[in-house]
């Protein structure tokens, strides 16, 4: 059995770099100063759709608004300037167009003193001067991935409520399964977001971690058909994937998808077996792990198994 989702013929990314500093000469940074690994790709899409530059005063911005924590959105909110990076592409030159606005956004929170934010991920980008920037190789661990955590019925939740499972181990669920884990992020790779559904609420910690080796194994499939050279068509209807229903890792089947990726809502739902959810929140040894990055990833509620 097979199940399709639509791919669109593009993809957007937007990065809001927010600095108390005036950004007075943008061309002197992008794509001059920003890392060796995207320089040049960054100076042939400058002035395209493919990587645009606007400077706001912070009281004008139309990112003042994004989807936050209360903390980071108190910083964007006080920041006196917001730098927007916007690259809309094909979706064929993904994940390469999105690295090099990100790059670009990096060079410019350095420059600056300022912090870069993903609305798609609704996080910061770890950024240090002394760190390499934006790497060549895609890894979708390096902050490309953010998640929401809820209920799936929040009127009759269990008793367990979500956050407690730090406090209560991780045996008792008690036959609940009604936590859902959805991420943020991978739309602008021409993948829907993915919906794991079916684990325990004392799981909630580990459910993250879970996402992302079932993301990154899903991507890998969609990266290899975008590059197999497939015809894209600008019209309507977009054109489809046909995927297996059954997601193997590790040597199982690992997960489920249910159905085909929600028109309305745009999710890819995915329910793990019961030997995979028996494993995964347990005792964490999934393929993909977090591909030597020798840094630590700022996405929120990450555990780093």
């Amino acid at each position: 059995m097979r199940i399709t989702y639509p791919v669109p013929a593009q993809t957007s990314s937007v990065f809001v770099v927010v600095t108390d500093r005036t950004p007075t000469d943008l061309s002197s940074i992008v794509p001059w100063r920003m890392g060796p690994s995207h320089r040049r790709a960054a100076r042939d899409a400058l002035g395209t759709p493919r990587l645009r530059l606007e400077a706001f005063r912070s009281t004008r911005s139309p990112w003042r608004r994004m989807d936050l924590s209360a903390e980071d959105l108190k910083r964007v909110r006080r920041a006196r300037h917001h730098v927007v990076v916007t690259s809309t592409a094909p979706v064929e030159e993904q994940p390469e167009a999105a690295q090099v606005a990100r790059a670009a956004a990096r060079g410019i929170a350095e420059v600056y003193h300022g912090v870069v934010y993903d609305p798609l991920t609704g996080a910061a980008v770890y950024h240090c001067a002394e760190c390499p920037g934006e790497r060549r190789d895609f890894d979708l661990g390096d902050d490309w991935l953010g998640w929401r955590v809820s209920c799936a019925d929040e009127e009759h939740a269990c008793a367990l409520r979500l956050g407690a499972a730090a406090l209560v181990g991780a045996d008792a669920g008690g036959g609940c399964s009604c936590l859902v884990t959805t991420s943020r992020g991978l739309r602008r790779f021409g993948l829907p977001e993915i919906a794991l559904t079916g684990l325990a609420c004392a799981h909630s910690l580990c459910s993250a971690t879970v996402l992302r080796a079932v993301a990154e194994s899903v991507l890998v499939g969609h990266f290899a058909w975008l590059s197999s050279g497939s015809r894209w068509q600008t019209e309507t209807p977009p054109p489809c994937r046909a995927v297996a229903r059954r997601l193997r890792m590790a040597g199982i089947d690992y997960a489920v998808l249910s159905g085909a990726a929600d028109p309305d809502s745009g999710l890819l739902r995915v329910r793990l077996t019961p030997v995979a959810a028996a494993r995964s929140c347990l005792k964490l040894g999934l393929p993909g792990g977090h591909g030597g990055n020798p840094h630590p990833h700022h996405t929120p509620g990450l555990l780093v198994a």
